[in-house]
């Protein structure tokens, strides 16, 4: 199947297969649709993957295909980008990397680079409101926008990368969520998709080559090492590019 979207600002066309729809996507959503009927309350679903393994294209897909599946839900798929620190602010922040002091921009997506307090709070009014107000990041503008979707689904599904991460800040998110997903992948199919998507937001190919290699990659092997066992876990296929149980 054929799926088109809008994800943070860029255009993208992917095809999930119909194997996986009906073995794995199909069969999830019915689940997390007797789960909320079984708790009589909202859901929280985490999804944590390594940058480039499709993770915010993927909530995205179960959304929409669950208007189909499960009509009498309202699924909504959010992610934790809208997390970033401001632009401005990286740009007049170091850190240390390696033993040197780097400006946080040079190691933008890093776990350091986000707002890890602010995001535990949100994610506690999610649990706990009945509707409130949720960040997104725009990639064109390299900066997230506050207040910018509302919500108030049955079932959330949260993505990001380091949601599971056994990591300082991130450490025990997942206890607030009803139900968790992993996704893993190779490194060097994770390292194509990074540079392709920075290139298409507006960098040279030796300039993503270059950020993916210092950056990215990084949190890569963290996002693949240092995550927590999930209810849910899925592998992408390094030669169909499908994902499968693991």
């Amino acid at each position: 199947m054929e799926y088109k979207a809008n994800i943070n600002g860029i255009d993208i066309e992917v095809t999930y297969s119909q194997e996986s729809i009906d073995n794995i996507f199909v069969p999830l959503l019915h689940e997390l649709s007797k789960m909320h009927d079984d708790k009589k309350r909202r859901i929280l679903v985490m999804l944590a993957a390594p940058p480039g393994a499709g993770k915010s294209t993927l909530v995205s897909f179960l959304e929409e295909l669950s208007k189909e599946i499960i009509p009498g839900k309202k699924v909504q798929a959010i992610g934790m980008d809208g997390f970033h620190r401001r632009q401005e602010y990286l740009l007049t922040h170091k850190t240390t990397v390696n033993g040197r002091m780097i400006p946080m921009v040079d190691i933008k997506g890093a776990p350091v680079t986000f707002d890890s307090d602010a995001l535990r709070s949100k994610i506690q009014e999610v649990c706990r409101e009945k509707s409130c107000k949720w960040p997104i990041y725009d990639r064109l503008l390299h900066n997230p926008v506050e207040d910018a979707i509302t919500v108030d689904g049955d079932i959330v599904l949260l993505e990001g990368n380091y949601l599971l991460a056994d990591i300082d800040g991130f450490r025990n998110l997942s206890e607030f969520a009803d139900y968790t997903i992993s996704i893993s992948a190779e490194e060097e199919l994770l390292r194509k998709r990074l540079i392709d998507r920075k290139e298409a937001s507006g960098n040279t190919r030796q300039k993503a080559e270059k950020f993916v290699d210092f950056s990215d990659m990084a949190n890569v092997r963290l996002c693949l090492t240092k995550t927590r066992k999930a209810d849910l876990e899925l592998l992408i296929d390094t030669d169909t590019c499908e994902y499968k149980l693991k």
